[in-house]
C-alpha cells in the first residue's frame, strides 16, 4: 500500500496540480486542478467544477496521474507524481464534501482518486 506522506500531502493541498487522463484513442489529456484534498493515507478528492472530457476519460478509463511541484521550485525543486485509479461520484459523502470545498462553484462532481504509486520528480 502507498502511503502519502505529511510532505506530499502539503504540496497536494498548496499548489495546483496537474491531472492526465487518456482520451478513447489513447491520447493524453491534461488539466489543472486547484483544492485538492488528501481524504486518507492514500486517497485524493477532487472537485469537478466544469470538467467534460476529463469525467469522460475516467469513465472509460479510471487510471490517472497527477504531478505537483513546490512553487518556488526555481530555488529548489521539489516535486512528485501521483499515479491511480480514479471513481466519479454525483451524489453522497464525497459529493458533498466537494460542494463544502468549492463554494461559489458548480460542484458536478467529486473525483475519488486511490494512489498506487509515487514517484519523486526532482
Amino acid at each position: 500500500m502507498v502511503e502519502i506522506s505529511e510532505e506530499v500531502k502539503k504540496l497536494i493541498e498548496e499548489n495546483a496540480l496537474a491531472f492526465a487522463t487518456v482520451d478513447e484513442n489513447g491520447n493524453p489529456h491534461c488539466i489543472a486542478v486547484g483544492d485538492v484534498k488528501v481524504v486518507s493515507t492514500d486517497q485524493l478528492l477532487v472537485g469537478d467544477n466544469y470538467m467534460i472530457e476529463t469525467i469522460q476519460n475516467i469513465k472509460r478509463n479510471p487510471k490517472v496521474a497527477l504531478a505537483v511541484w513546490n512553487r518556488n521550485w526555481e530555488e529548489k525543486c521539489i516535486g512528485y507524481e501521483l499515479r491511480g485509479v480514479a471513481e466519479y461520484f454525483t451524489s453522497g459523502k464525497w459529493h458533498e464534501m466537494v460542494k463544502e470545498i468549492h463554494k461559489g462553484f458548480p460542484a458536478k462532481g467529486a473525483i475519488l482518486v486511490t494512489i498506487n504509486k509515487i514517484k519523486k520528480l526532482a
